[in-house]
């Protein structure tokens, strides 16, 4: 199997992007291509078919490469859980918590191994596999015990790519200090590099590659534009806070609180297709105002964020915003934020057996923490107890360690094909939590939440926007894009004259 590693000069600067857009160009001509990250870190992540979790970027990679996900695409996924420690998911289950030093001293053997086995698995089933990297390859500190750039790039024996991001400023800098750091051995896999967030006359810039050839000895495979709103889920917040910034103001005023360990925050982005729609992080009280609707999204620390909320005041500010009639959901850990009370029983949210908090105490529940975490792809409609149409179909997945437990009846949000009730919708819908991860991905569903807030306003009610189709559309289209600032015939001869795993 033959193939091409992105890595990049730091974090954030398009690889998982260019990944996807070059599994699509592969794709898009009878290609054979997966997407592959040995080891990604993100509390964002995908559900795969047989129920198993990996990163959510390399879902979108699969998606773009027109083929299903699988563990094999990211064998170590690591869930930041506090500054110190992180959950291990290992091909696609829950292994341990561990502190950063601890993996670093004890999972170096066993992640080669996975990720050799990985390759192994791949290579039976696809032709060419583009891989990404993670953050810089020079982390002088980490290099001797890395698992995810040029120790994977020799594992697999590929050519690499560097990437670097223009629109941050440094960018030679960036690109000469990366390859001086670089061994050697290291050096001589690096075959092209790739500068992107370009914005301008690139005629203004082609001094620049002149020089940065001349001085590396590596060809300039493209000079990428910019790409607003380019609406591929994100990896990190990094990426999502640009695209959530540059949304134009809308008559509907929509608050996400950003929690300190936030996760899965890709649900929100459909919002972005709604022109209507302002959506906007919240990390302060000081920024909260008066919003149409607050949202409280999943996290991977529910009982740390929860207090959180409490130190920085916004509990009394949701009840406000509650009392005066503003829309409140809760996703996962935002759900069991919004109970009555929750019960670390098995230790598994904080650590310690047994320990309870109160919560905001908006649904009547409570959330029981257990050791075995759920994850899996639910279909399901809206539960009688709502008054909505019950045979609409409703799809996401799920991703948590606690369970919630309704105290009164009559209040269920959805119903699932299995008949299990889920999640809680109160007070004709203003106050409402689900499980169910990618809620507003569905389009119906969002268009008729939006619309309770619309009609709530005193403002008419749109027609649902279709965004499920857009997406397969804009892999195309990012492709497309990417192809023509991209010298592909290139970067395929670089390919094909290297060897092969």
């Amino acid at each position: 199997m033959k193939g091409v590693m992105i890595q990049g000069t730091a974090s954030d600067v398009g690889k998982s992007l260019i990944v996807t857009a070059l599994c699509r160009m592969f794709a898009n001509e009878g290609v054979r291509v997966v997407p592959f990250k040995s080891q990604n870190m993100s509390n964002n992540s995908y559900v795969t078919k047989d129920g198993k979790e990996i990163g959510r970027a390399q879902g979108i990679q699969a998606e773009a490469a027109k083929i299903e996900a699988d563990v094999w695409m990211n064998p170590i996924l690591l869930k930041p859980r506090s500054d110190q420690d992180a959950e291990i998911v290992f091909l696609g289950r829950a292994l341990k918590t561990l502190s950063g030093r601890r993996y670093r001293e004890t999972f170096y053997e066993k992640g080669l191994d996975v990720i050799r086995e990985s390759l192994e698995q791949l290579k039976k089933q696809y032709e060419l596999v583009v891989i990404e990297g993670a953050g810089s390859p020079v982390e002088i500190n980490l290099k001797d015990r890395e698992l995810v750039n040029m120790k994977v790039a020799e594992l697999a024996n590929l050519p690499v790519v560097l990437v670097a991001d223009i629109d941050r400023g440094g960018v030679f800098a960036s690109i000469v200090g990366t390859l001086e750091l670089l061994d050697p051995q290291e050096r001589q896999r690096v075959v092209g590099v790739i500068i992107n967030k370009f914005r301008g006359d690139i005629s203004l810039f082609e001094d620049g590659i002149q020089w940065l050839e001349k001085k590396t000895g590596i060809p300039v495979l493209g000079v990428l534009p910019y790409v607003e709103n380019h609406m591929i889920d994100a990896e990190d917040s990094l990426s999502l806070n640009d695209q959530f910034s540059n949304k134009k103001k809308g008559n509907l005023d929509i608050a996400v609180l950003h929690l300190p360990f936030i996760s899965n925050y890709t649900d929100f982005e459909p919002f972005l297709y709604e022109e209507d729609v302002s959506i906007r992080w919240v990390k302060h009280s000081s920024e909260l105002g008066n919003p149409d609707a607050v949202i409280i999204p999943g996290t991977k620390s529910t009982l740390h964020d929860l207090n959180t909320l409490r130190d920085i005041g916004l509990d009394h500010l949701i009840s406000s915003h509650i009392e005066s009639g503003g829309y409140v959901i809760g996703i996962c850990g935002g759900y069991q934020i919004l109970c009555e009370e929750i019960i670390d029983e098995a230790g598994s949210d904080t650590g310690i057996q047994n320990r309870k908090e109160i919560g905001l105490g908006y649904i009547p529940g409570s959330t029981v923490f257990h050791q075995e975490k759920e994850t899996k792809r639910v279909t399901g409609e809206y539960h009688e107890d709502t008054g909505f149409q019950v045979n609409h179909r409703v799809e996401g997945y799920e991703i948590h360690l606690g369970k919630t437990v309704l105290h009164q009846e009559g209040c269920s949000f959805l119903r699932l094909e299995n008949g299990t009730k889920e999640g809680y919708f109160g007070k004709n819908g203003q106050i409402i939590g689900t499980y169910l991860h990618h809620l507003f991905h569905n389009d119906e569903w969002r268009n008729q939440w939006l619309n309770m807030i619309r009609k709530s306003k005193g403002l008419p009610n749109k027609e649902v926007i279709s965004i499920s189709d857009f997406k397969d559309k804009r892999y195309d289209a990012i492709a497309a894009n990417m192809k023509k600032h991209l010298d592909f015939d290139l970067l395929k001869d670089k390919i094909h004259q290297w060897g092969s795993i």
